[in-house]
C-alpha cells in the first residue's frame, strides 16, 4: 500500500483526502500534518511516505520553506513532493533549480489526484 503524507493546514481538506484515498481501490495510508514542523517531526520519527502533498500558503512555516528543507536532508530529499495549491502563478510551479514532482491547483477531483499519485509512484 502507497504511502501518502498530506501537509496542509486546511483539516477539512485534508480529513476529506485522507479519507477519500483510504477508500480507493489500491487505496493509500494517509498521514496528515497540519503545519511543516509537524511534518518533520513525523519524519523524524520515522514516518517515511513514498510522496507527500504539500499545501504552499500555511501559516508559521509555508511550503517552499518546507520544500527547501525537505531537499536539504539527504533522506527526505528523494521523496518525490506535489504541491496542492490555490496559487496559480509560474513561481510556483518550481523551487529555485529545483522543481516539485507535479503541481496541483486546488480545487481538484480526488479521482484526478490519485492518478497523479499513481502515474509519479507506479501503480
Amino acid at each position: 500500500m502507497k504511502k501518502i503524507m498530506m501537509v496542509d493546514d486546511n483539516v477539512d481538506l485534508t480529513y476529506v483526502v485522507k479519507k477519500s484515498l483510504e477508500k480507493m481501490e489500491n487505496g493509500c495510508e494517509v498521514i496528515s500534518a497540519n503545519r511543516g514542523q509537524e511534518c518533520f517531526d513525523l519524519l523524524k520519527e520515522g514516518k517515511l511516505p513514498d510522496l507527500i502533498l504539500l499545501d504552499i500558503m500555511m501559516p508559521e512555516m509555508n511550503g517552499w520553506d518546507v520544500f527547501a528543507k525537505l531537499k536539504e536532508n539527504t533522506e527526505w530529499r528523494k521523496i518525490p513532493i506535489v504541491f496542492l495549491t490555490a496559487k496559480t502563478d509560474s513561481l510556483s510551479k518550481g523551487f529555485g533549480q529545483i522543481p516539485a514532482q507535479d503541481y496541483i491547483e486546488k480545487p481538484f477531483e480526488i479521482a484526478d489526484l490519485k492518478k497523479r499519485i499513481d502515474t509519479i509512484l507506479g501503480k
